[in-house]
């Protein structure tokens, strides 16, 4: 089993995601279960929102994670939503 991190950001806070990116990146980096992220985007190409799927069968570590990460102590999201996900196409 896996899980999804999903976070949507608060309108008008693209400059906070712009200013944690790095820190946030490194975070991404180190933590082994994580198999897959990147950003959403909007109609204008703008980040706006982020998805991280994590290899785990462990809600408490995505958990964990999401209230360490750089972008959440900076108040970058406006929700924040974890989700079992059962892979079943890609490897």
């Amino acid at each position: 089993m896996m899980h999804a991190l999903i976070c949507t950001d608060k309108p008008g806070h693209l400059d906070v995601r712009k200013a944690n990116r790095a820190a946030h990146v490194d975070y991404l980096k180190a933590d082994a279960h994580v198999v897959q992220a990147g950003p959403f985007v909007n109609a204008s190409g703008e980040m706006c929102g982020s998805l991280i799927l994590f290899d785990t069968d462990d809600r408490a570590h995505v958990e964990a994670f999401a209230a360490s990460d750089p972008y959440a102590k900076a108040g970058l999201f406006e929700d924040v939503r974890i989700e079992a996900w059962n892979r079943v196409i890609g490897g």
